[in-house]
């Protein structure tokens, strides 16, 4: 039954996203705010009916980023992307550039400013990177990367990637760490969502100017620690709770 609840779930996930891209398309055309509008409507609508119809309530903690930052965030299934997206005002993302061919997700990520990168080519993506976020004509707003590069799932450990000092020390913004404990409930593949609460976390902005070492261990120290943490709360949650 939970499967089942979980296959309607995704189901009415994915045909509202195209029902909310027709109504909100003609607005985004002419202006990027029917994007942004147009993303955050359908992120929280997946909240709410992931709630009530599957059981998984989801909390975004931590002071949410508005300016001009780069947000590193733990990446272990698509609801830490709905998640952060719910609530930043103006997200872009460094994205795999095969997304871009994604249909209705693709169009949307271009039109909010999301860089497509060739992820498996390092020297070319860290050129495209550097490239993208530099452009005069890039929008303003929270710049979104995952340090790993890749979904992973909980307790796994795979090392964080250089390209996020890259972005760090060409911006010369903030980098705001973010933690998560998503993978519990939502997986990386397959249908079944499980009940409980999935948190993303913001953490205390790391300041610019510190070296590519400096930054990159102590990014991966408090997202790793705090990860852990809200995994290990999940872990004490009963699915029933209120």
């Amino acid at each position: 039954m939970r499967w089942l609840l979980s296959l309607i779930f995704v189901g009415q996930s994915y045909l509202m996203m195209a029902l909310m891209a027709v109504f909100f398309t003609p607005w985004a055309l002419f202006d990027r705010r029917g994007a942004y509008a147009g993303v955050h409507t359908w992120c929280a609508w997946v909240r709410w009916t992931a709630r009530w119809m599957v059981g998984l309530r989801t909390e975004v903690r931590g002071r949410v980023p508005t300016g001009e930052v780069l947000i590193a965030a733990k990446h272990q299934s698509f609801l830490d992307i709905i998640l952060i997206v719910s609530v930043v005002p103006k997200p872009k993302f460094i994205m795999k550039r095969e997304l871009k061919r994604a249909p209705i997700l693709g169009w949307y990520a271009l039109r909010i400013g999301c860089v497509p990168v060739d992820r498996g080519r390092r020297a070319q993506a860290l050129r495209q990177m550097k490239a993208g976020v530099s452009r005069g004509d890039a929008p303003a707003g929270q710049l979104i990367i995952y340090p790993q590069g890749t979904r992973v799932a909980p307790g796994v450990r795979a090392p964080y990637k250089i390209g996020t000092a890259v972005l760090y020390e060409t911006l010369g913004q903030p980098c705001v760490p973010a933690a998560t404990n998503v993978g519990l409930f939502w997986p990386r593949r397959g249908i079944l969502r499980k009940p409980g609460l999935a948190v993303v976390e913001f953490l205390d902005p790391i300041p610019p100017g510190l070296s590519a070492a400096e930054f990159m261990a102590r990014l991966e120290r408090e997202v790793e620690e705090r990860s852990d943490a809200l995994m290990a709360e999940a872990g004490g949650v009963p699915p029933h709770a209120a």
